[in-house]
């Protein structure tokens, strides 16, 4: 395993990058970083090059203006030069969340490098019809109200019934449950004051979606099998793949299977990445 940093137009990302074969780029959701998955990604380094990353404005990544609120167009600018420092081929990409949006807006503004994007229950609410869409801005706005008022313990129950994700999840046997630690909560708290911003700005949406359908990137839209289907971000999945022409695949879990089922997970992921490659 090898760490570097990366200085992007603002920031330095940090990012490691472990394994064999086709890199395969993993974008957390909410809070997480370059560690967030270590167990799935345990799971797919004897057949992938894994990149991880921390995401601008979380632990090891530092941003030139501190306290700024990014773009999903410079979040998704600063992995397409990621992964043109590690790699000169189109690469493959899990996006959970937040993550799946960044990726949904790589692979409009870079087309070419990615081949194939797995997004994971994206947090991109103007796909969605209008009265819904609006729906869940207002409900993604009433938890930074709360965030703001009362601070980010008393945000997390609106996160999570936003994303369906249940206070007490089945797990593998093995999964290591995830704390709160002082670092998790300072990133917690930069999503809450920033990255819940920056996907209720993203203007990502119909018009975008459907030039993705005649582009070079494989997009495979996916929800938890576990996940509640009327949550904001399974029905971002839904529609975006009705926009593409498929029908959503289902991976392991919830909304967050990936860490709580990585084992069954990292064995759906690799089955999908074999599918879309060996399609096309």
């Amino acid at each position: 395993m090898t760490t570097a940093l990366l200085t992007t137009a603002g920031a330095r990302i940090h990012y490691r990058v472990e394994g064999t074969g086709p890199v395969l780029l993993i974008a957390q959701s909410g809070e997480g970083d370059a560690d967030r998955s270590a167990d799935l990604v345990a799971r797919l380094t004897d057949r992938h090059t894994v990149v991880t990353y921390d995401r601008r404005g979380l632990s090891r990544s530092t941003l030139d203006e501190p306290g700024r609120t990014p773009t999903v167009e410079e979040h998704a600018d600063d992995v397409h030069r990621l992964l043109a420092a590690v790699t000169d081929e189109p690469a493959l990409m899990l996006g959970c969340s937040l993550g799946a949006l960044i990726g949904l807006q790589l692979a409009h503004d870079h087309p070419g490098r990615l081949h194939t994007l797995i997004a994971h229950e994206p947090a991109a609410p103007r796909l969605l019809p209008a009265e819904e869409c609006a729906g869940t801005l207002d409900a993604l706005a009433g938890i930074q109200d709360v965030f703001h008022r009362d601070g980010w313990r008393a945000a997390l129950g609106g996160v999570m019934a936003a994303t369906g994700i249940a206070a007490h999840q089945e797990r593998e046997p093995d999964a290591r449950p995830q704390s709160f630690g002082p670092e998790r909560a300072a990133n917690f708290t930069a999503f809450l004051a920033h990255d819940l911003t920056t996907l209720r700005r993203s203007t990502f949406g119909l018009a975008e979606a459907d030039a993705l359908a005649t582009g070079p990137t494989r997009v495979v839209p996916a929800i938890g099998a576990t996940t509640d289907p009327t949550v904001y971000s399974y029905r971002c999945a839904e529609v975006l793949a009705e926009r593409l022409g498929t029908t959503p695949a289902r991976l392991p879990g919830g909304h967050n299977g990936n860490l709580t089922h990585p084992r069954a997970f990292a064995t759906r992921l690799r089955e999908l990445l074999a599918a879309a490659v060996h399609g096309g």
